[in-house]
């Protein structure tokens, strides 16, 4: 264990989100964000409708619960929580109407 706590894979390795201050002009910033960005869209490129269900109806569901907790308003660009919601909900229905499409589609390319 480090003197931070967090547990390391080798004993040299560094704490995580840490800078090494030998390296000159080294960024600011962590870009852990792009690579979470890449993560999901490889994942909705693999699994498409079905990935855009999964994750619409997780978000419905931290939203519901985050509207029952008192949050009125989002950082979300659409503001109000009744919004967001409405907008994912009608993001679910269309992917769910999309789905026995995409499957058509990909048993056509695969010749099934």
């Amino acid at each position: 264990m480090h003197p931070d706590g967090a547990a390391h894979l080798t004993p040299t390795t560094p704490p995580l989100a840490q800078r090494d201050d030998t390296v000159p002009d080294a960024p600011g910033f962590d870009p852990l964000r792009l690579c979470v960005n890449t993560t999901v869209a490889l994942i909705a490129c693999v699994l498409g409708p079905i990935a855009l269900l999964g994750f619409a109806l997780l978000a419905i569901v931290g939203y519901t619960k985050a509207r029952r907790g008192g949050l009125m308003r989002s950082k979300c660009k659409l503001g109000d929580t009744r919004v967001v919601l409405a907008y994912l909900s009608v993001i679910a229905v269309l992917a769910a109407v999309a789905i026995p499409l995409w499957v058509m589609l990909w048993v056509r390319v695969f010749g099934g």
